[in-house]
């Protein structure tokens, strides 16, 4: 009987069999994403922006909850004591005033929150404003809308590339 000489394509299909068959996890790794992507910066995020607002307990008054998390590209991992800036047109100011801005660090698990003033609508839409420019990381401005604008909370998640 004649058998054709086996060609490369074969030769790699039954190496790769053999190890699949010896369960080998190591060796074959199924082709999956680069890992998690960066957040980009929203157009309108750096509006108003203060540099070197100070990190406070809170902002104002208070009532309204302004919270996320903060992660790493790439392996996803929660970042400690990262400075998040924070501001908003509220009841109590608007976005250009410095008493209307505050930064926040994030907590081990990566999260923060700030307590501020209730957001109302400016240019037709209530949104917040948060910033990462702390240098380690590639600076990133979000500016995330309110759903509904009786919220009385609004949450905004950073992935930060290494600068």
């Amino acid at each position: 009987m004649f058998r054709p000489a086996p060609t490369r394509r074969h030769l790699l299909t039954a190496a790769g069999a053999s190890v699949l068959a010896a369960g080998l996890p190591g060796l074959v790794r199924p082709a999956r994403a680069a890992g998690l992507a960066p957040t980009p910066s929203m157009r309108g995020g750096s509006n108003n922006y203060r540099p070197g607002a100070p990190v406070v307990a809170r902002i104002g008054g208070g009532g309204f909850r302004m919270s996320g998390r903060v992660r790493r590209a790439g392996d996803g991992a929660p970042l400690e004591g990262i400075r998040i800036q924070i501001w908003a047109h509220t009841t109590e100011g608007h976005e250009r005033d410095p008493a209307s801005h505050g930064a926040t660090l994030t907590r081990a698990d990566g999260s923060f929150e700030m307590d501020m003033p209730q957001i109302v609508p400016a240019f037709g839409q209530p949104h917040g404003h948060l910033a990462y420019d702390g240098g380690a990381f590639r600076t990133v401005f979000l500016r995330p809308v309110m759903r509904d604008r009786d919220a009385a909370a609004l949450s905004a998640d950073f992935v930060l590339q290494p600068a």
